[in-house]
């Protein structure tokens, strides 16, 4: 829903985990986002959200009060879980108002 929103506690690093039902491919990720600054993205094949690897780690740019919308094409790949990674952020708290992945 566009009208809700997951945000920070107010420290760093914060993470959020999605889960898919399967293994699925995904060749594109999305975040919709407020105040972030250094987010980075790991996947996980595993049936548990563990075992993680790095896909991308990247400085988003500050704007000021309006949502940081960034799209990060990847080569495709294979994922069960996605992990989200805050690192860092321009305020005290942040918020993230939708995630997206396409693939098949």
């Amino acid at each position: 829903s566009s009208k809700t929103f997951w945000t920070t506690t107010g420290m760093f690093p914060q993470e959020l985990i999605i889960g898919f039902p399967k293994c699925v491919k995904i060749s594109k990720v999305g975040i919709q986002c407020y105040l972030v600054r250094t987010l980075r993205i790991e996947k996980s094949t595993s049936k548990d959200p563990v075992g993680f690897e790095q896909c991308i780690e990247k400085d988003l740019q500050h704007r000021e009060g309006q949502l940081q919308m960034e799209e990060f094409p990847l080569p495709e790949f294979q994922a069960t879980y996605l992990r989200f990674i805050i690192k860092s952020a321009f305020d005290h708290f942040v918020s993230v108002h939708r995630v997206m992945a396409e693939g098949t």
